[in-house]
Order: structure tokens, then C-alpha cells, then sequence
């Protein structure tokens, strides 16, 4: 099986899925749709020393950062880690 696995600084996410239509059912044309702007890690650079994040962490990103590419029938993005805004993460409530 082939993977991709991202060069120097960049990490490769998988994009989340986005809801194609509205409350009242109505269907939201791809090209209407704003690009989602987190994803879920694939892989890690090698460049990227004390990332803060691993496989399957959520992160957002810069709003119109990173290349797309469609590998095996997956939305998958190339973002610069510097890119990288924030990890999501569980919390207790308070």
C-alpha cells in the first residue's frame, strides 16, 4: 500500500466533512460551500521537531493556507505547520 508522507515542514490533513445542505434540506452546490478550515492529521513532516500534534488530532488552520490534492478518493490538504492554528481537544466541563 502506498501512503503519502509529508516533506520538511509540512503536515498532511485530511479533510473534514461538511454538511451539504441546510436546516430546511435544502442542497448546497460544492462550489457554494465555503472550504472547511480544520482537518484531522494523516502524517508529519520530519522537519518538525516537538510538533504538538500527532495522528489523528483535529487542528485548524489559516484560512487559505495549504494545496489540495485527491489521493485514493480522499480530500487531503498539505499545510505548513506554521500554518497550523490551533489542536482541538476534550476538556472536563466546569
Amino acid at each position: 500500500m502506498k501512503e503519502l508522507q509529508p516533506l520538511q515542514e509540512y503536515v498532511l490533513l485530511e479533510m473534514a466533512e461538511q454538511e451539504a445542505k441546510t436546516v430546511g434540506g435544502i442542497i448546497i452546490p460544492d462550489t457554494a460551500q465555503e472550504k472547511p478550515q480544520y482537518g484531522r492529521v494523516i502524517a508529519i513532516g520530519a522537519k518538525i521537531e516537538n510538533p504538538g500534534i500527532k495522528a489523528g488530532d483535529f487542528v485548524y488552520f489559516k484560512k487559505y493556507s495549504g494545496t489540495e490534492v485527491n489521493y485514493e478518493g480522499k480530500d487531503l490538504l498539505f499545510v505548513q505547520y506554521a500554518d497550523l492554528l490551533a489542536k482541538m481537544v476534550n476538556t472536563d466541563k466546569i
